[in-house]
């Protein structure tokens, strides 16, 4: 069975910084594309970040370059998103997904239950 597990989710204030992690099994880590995905309150799912197969390609929405930074320990089965310079906007629960091949791809098979990240002052 394929487990999707985020945490490191919690209150922070504006400016501040967070780092989230993604603990995996029930597939072989190392093969499979990881992504982020968030959804702030009463909006849909925003995608945040990607990673490909073995962290050589990396993606970043534009809101959230230079801020944000995605990477993966593959001998650890763990998927991490940096967060730093935190503004309010960045409130969502923030999700783990699994793409289904070794290069991004906008279709995750697979999503863990998500973590909340709360930016306030």
């Amino acid at each position: 069975e394929v487990q999707l597990v985020e945490s490191g989710g919690g209150l922070v204030q504006p400016g501040g910084s967070l780092r989230l992690s993604c603990a995996a099994s029930g597939f072989t880590f190392g093969l499979s594309a990881l992504s982020w995905v968030r959804q702030a309150p009463g909006k849909g799912l925003e995608w945040v970040s990607a990673i490909n197969w073995n962290g050589g390609t990396t993606y970043v929405a534009e809101a959230m370059k230079g801020r944000f930074t995605i990477s993966r320990d593959n001998a650890k089965n763990t998927l991490y998103l940096q967060m730093n310079s935190l503004k309010s906007e960045d409130t969502a629960v923030y999700f783990c997904a699994k793409d289904p091949d070794r290069e991004v791809v906008a279709r995750p098979d697979y999503w863990g239950q998500g973590t909340q990240v709360t930016v306030s002052s």
